[in-house]
């Protein structure tokens, strides 16, 4: 299945997921309903079959189009934080194994997509990894906020959300933020491996929900309650 924007390839065992809006992946709510559209079909296959989630080109995503969403009117913004909520909940609480394979820039939204994945695999090449809405003066929506908290070491998401440092691969590999660091080339091959290392665990999907049992249930809280402050004025 294909968006314009989201693609969604069925390779042996696995299934990848790419982010396809050139030149940096940007997200804007064309994006989100895409994704969106694309996780519900992923629902459809066993748990059991991993997905990889990457970007095409050299850039996994730069986040937020900021040349576009500040420029939506209140219902858009509205509509959009609802569904970025639901999306981070959805992907996050998913049973299958989701490994993030990023073959550059990850930044502010781009980033969380990828905390929301279960194991993160960087390419080597330069490129950079941050939180910096504070820079743009962006609030985040409830649910990507809590899985900062959730997947990142207090210390590093207090100076990546606090000071909107950016990262080299090398720096987020010390500092928890990717799990291990790869030539450019072996990034989805790689992320393809992990994949099949996690599906193989017989019981994967029954202790990953054990494990994120908190985060989930809290995300499942906000979108059920509608329960974010940014509804009421984001940007």
């Amino acid at each position: 299945m294909e968006h314009d924007v989201v693609q969604l390839d069925e390779h042996a065992d696995a299934l990848v997921l790419r982010l396809a809006r050139p030149p940096v992946n940007a997200i804007d709510l064309g994006v989100v309903q895409a994704l969106a559209a694309t996780i519900e079909r992923i629902a459809a296959f066993p748990p059991t079959r991993p997905l990889v989630v990457t970007g095409a080109g050299t850039c996994f995503s730069a986040g937020l189009d900021l040349k576009v969403v500040p420029q939506y009117g209140r219902h858009a913004q509205r509509a959009m934080l609802s569904l970025v909520n639901r999306l981070v909940a959805d992907l996050y609480g998913m049973a299958r194994p989701i490994v993030a394979a990023l073959n550059g820039h990850a930044l502010a939204a781009g980033l969380v997509l990828a905390l929301a994945c279960d194991y993160r695999v960087s390419t080597s090449a330069r490129c950079k990894f941050g939180l910096p809405e504070i820079n743009a003066g962006v609030p985040y929506p409830a649910a990507p906020m809590l899985v900062v908290r959730e997947e990142l070491r207090p210390s590093t998401a207090r100076v990546l959300v606090l000071t909107g440092r950016a990262l080299t691969p090398a720096e987020a590999l010390a500092m928890g933020v990717v799990d291990e660091v790869v030539a450019p080339e072996r990034v989805v091959a790689r992320g393809l491996e992990m994949a099949a290392t996690l599906a193989a665990f017989s019981a994967y999907g029954r202790i990953k929900a054990q494990f994120r049992a908190n985060g989930v249930a809290a995300l499942a809280r906000i979108v059920a309650e509608n329960a974010d402050p940014m509804l009421d004025r984001w940007i």
